[in-house]
């Protein structure tokens, strides 16, 4: 095991890809509406119920959802790397890409097939370094009923896929 004392941009990388994420997209209502994948999403607090992502100030997508009220998380199956891909990608029209996606309230970007999907009313954005963490609360939520469908994970800078027990 390689132990430093100074953690610097380099190292932090390294460290973190070792930690293994579920990937989601979130969405939020604009003209256009912005989307990005991400792997920063958590649970915050059940009781009220709070969950939290982290974007950058210099993302595409940091203005609409600086001034966002409602946003969408959706957890992705393990066979839509494309659409996290997708949303991953800069200077495209993500929703044109993507196509298969309705409005939902609010106007918020709902895609269709996801794992699961939660609707959040924002209720913080916390400046933290170059990203803000911004703390939602659900309000609404569905998810697919199978519980075979296992969720796409990104792990050493690669999406990865999980092997259920038997």
């Amino acid at each position: 095991m390689t132990v430093s004392s100074l953690v610097d941009a380099d190292l932090f990388r390294a460290l973190l890809r070792r930690h293994a994420a579920a990937v989601v997209v979130i969405t939020a209502p604009g003209e256009p509406p912005a989307g990005f994948t991400a792997t920063s999403f958590t649970s915050v607090s059940l009781d009220p119920p709070l969950v939290s992502f982290c974007l950058a100030h210099t993302a595409s997508a940091w203005p609409v959802i600086a001034a966002a009220g409602v946003v969408a998380v959706h957890v992705l199956a393990q066979e839509q790397e494309h659409v996290a891909r997708t949303f991953a990608t800069r200077g495209i029209d993500r929703f044109a890409a993507h196509g298969a996606w309705a409005p939902g309230p609010g106007g918020v970007p709902l895609l269709d097939g996801v794992l699961a999907r939660i609707v959040c009313r924002v209720v913080r954005r916390v400046e933290a370094g170059d990203h803000s963490i911004v703390l939602a609360a659900p309000e609404t939520g569905d998810h697919h009923e199978d519980l075979s469908v296992a969720p796409l994970v990104y792990h050493d800078g690669h999406y990865a896929h999980l092997r259920r027990a038997a």
